[in-house]
């Protein structure tokens, strides 16, 4: 079963599993524990044995992202123990005096923060919560503004470990010049973050995402409609008065550290010996950016942001010695259904064999990853369609191993040798974009994705609840994005595309109308109420309606309560009389 379509199985049973039962950690292990099966081929014992062994290695592997995730929670909770997650919300609230504004500066931050996606994805999570909180945010629409403004931030900021990952796959190319040259094809990219912003502005939420909202709005319950809650948070004491700067203060020292880390480890960090030395690796921030080790620069750059945090709330006695060091334990606490579930996340995808470069890096796996560069060549494809057939091959890898970063190292080496710069620069630097835009969609909806993990931790959000309510929009902009790459494959392939200028110009205006036609249709069906029904409809055709309140109409989810349900009814009307 190795090198086949075989290789992806087990991911396409964990996701189907995740989806269908809403159980995140038995579908995941599932899906590990059928490609253990597959490569012991049907003996039980070894399957579990070799199972665990490769648990141990991922874990292993990514140690520096699980640290950091760890000390990114004990910030959570020492900025809630010593009141500044309290502050901040009640401060932003007189300045964010609206929904639509809390929402907008998510977003705001969110595009600041454009480093690294896990620092990006917690980070804004814990300094936002609060505020959108107060103006009844549901977790899930949260979520969905935490992510969206993570990737598809990171894939186009030239200075960010997305940028390095790309430029590191770019052969025989100024790897961070490629990068550069792609972001006005990334329609994806793109285009998610305008369909984010022009949905705020003017209120539009679909399908469970416009359920999970009217129940926030009416109920209060942000975490409306969801099974398998979030660890419960921690709480400060009724007595502790915090201050904005309490919680203002770790995150600046957060972002400084960790940008300085990942600065120094590019310098010094030797790849081959995977230590820190005293020769220097690197001669530009760029090219430190590129050489830096993302998971060790950022755990190392966040202790030290813990211990400054700490020595500075102590010194103005925001928290007591024995008080800090409880939040470790509650911090590690917060962060173990996320540390779970990226754990039984990373195993499948070295089950699988999603990374590697050698024989040997995918000996003991599935080798998925060789299965795709085995069966992608040029001689099997029209010029035209290149683009087009690298999205949706890139859209479809990515969300079955739930790794962009994979999909960029399997894709753009053969990106490369099948379109030659030299040819046509409008029609390679459409392939490559392509290659980023369908990494990142694949990325961002995959139940099974990293990123995905952590957005949804970020905002203390249900995982299957965010993927849920997060897929209708990603999968739109996948499709207008899909559309724009086939139309410009054929146009890229003829002398016009041959001029890198004209074809970035007309690539963003192609975009540009189709999202503009779009938004436009989107309102008024809205409005309609055609949409509500299309949703009806998609409900009954899996099936009767749950037990559960996000499964259950907005009047069935807040019966009982006649002010709610004119609250309801007010808010229906006021829709209807709304140009």
């Amino acid at each position: 079963m190795e090198a086949t379509f075989w290789a992806f199985v087990p991911a396409i049973i964990a996701i189907l599993l995740a989806l269908i039962t809403k159980q995140v950690y038995l579908s995941l292990f599932a899906g590990i524990f059928t490609g253990a099966m597959f490569l012991a081929k049907g003996n039980p014992v070894e399957a579990i044995s070799n199972l665990f062994i490769k648990m141990g290695a991922a874990l292993g592997g990514n140690g520096g992202i699980l640290i950091f995730l760890v000390i990114l929670g004990i910030f959570a909770v020492l900025m809630v123990k010593t009141g500044g997650s309290k502050a901040y919300g009640e401060w932003a609230t007189t300045k964010l005096k609206t929904k639509k504004g809390a929402q907008l500066a998510t977003i705001g931050l969110g595009a600041l923060i454009f480093v690294d996606d896990y620092f990006n994805c917690l980070t804004v999570g814990n300094a936002m919560r609060p505020v959108t909180d107060k103006h009844k945010v549901s977790h899930a629409k949260l979520a969905y503004l935490i992510d969206s403004t993570a990737a598809p931030i990171c894939i186009i900021a030239p200075i960010s470990s997305w940028a390095a990952a790309v430029a590191g796959n770019v052969e025989g190319e100024n790897g961070i010049l490629t990068f550069v040259k792609t972001i006005p094809f990334n329609m994806y990219a793109l285009l998610t973050i305008a369909f984010m912003v022009v949905t705020v502005i003017f209120k539009l939420d679909l399908f469970k995402m416009k359920r999970n909202e009217k129940i926030a709005e009416t109920t209060g319950d942000l975490l409306a409609g969801e099974t398998d809650l979030p660890a419960k948070d921690v709480e400060a004491d009724e007595n502790v008065k915090g201050k904005v700067i309490n919680l203002v203060f770790p995150i600046v020292t957060l972002i400084v550290c960790c940008i300085g880390a990942m600065i120094y480890n590019g310098f010094y960090y030797d790849w081959d010996a995977e230590v820190i030395g005293t020769t220097l690796q690197s001669e530009t921030v760029l090219e430190a950016f590129s050489n830096c080790d993302a998971g060790s620069a950022l755990a190392m750059g966040s202790f030290v942001a813990l211990v400054i945090t700490v020595v500075f709330y102590l010194c103005t006695k925001a928290i007591t010695f024995k008080g800090s060091m409880e939040s470790i334990v509650d911090g590690f606490k917060s962060m173990v259904p996320a540390i779970l579930i990226l754990t039984f996340a990373w195993t499948l995808s070295g089950i699988m064999g999603a990374k590697g470069e050698t024989l040997e890096d995918f000996e003991g796996t599935l080798m998925a990853k060789l299965f795709v560069k085995n069966n992608l060549t040029a001689d099997s494809m029209a010029l035209g369609v290149i683009p087009f057939v690298f999205f949706l091959i890139a859209c479809l890898l990515s969300f079955a191993t739930g790794t962009s970063w994979g999909t960029f190292g399997v894709l753009i080496p053969i990106a490369t040798a099948v379109i030659d710069v030299n040819i046509s620069q409008g029609l390679f630097f459409l392939t490559m974009s392509a290659v980023l835009a369908g990494a990142v969609y694949g990325d961002h909806v995959s139940p099974i994705s990293d990123t995905t993990i952590m957005a949804s931790s970020g905002a203390q959000c249900n995982h299957i609840d965010h993927v849920k309510t997060q897929l209708p929009y990603a999968t739109l902009i996948a499709i207008l994005s899909g559309i724009v790459y086939l139309v410009m494959g054929f146009i890229a392939a003829t002398p016009f595309g041959e001029s890198y200028g004209a074809s970035a110009g007309l690539t963003l205006g192609i975009g540009a109308v189709l999202l503009a036609a779009v938004l436009v249709l989107l309102y008024f069906l809205n409005k309609k109420g055609i949409i509500d029904k299309i949703d009806d409809k998609i409900s009954a055709f899996f099936g009767k309606l749950s037990k559960h309140p996000e499964e259950r109409p907005i009047e069935e989810t807040v019966q009982g309560s006649s002010v709610v349900t004119d609250e309801i009814e007010e808010m229906q009307e006021t829709d209807k009389k709304e140009p």
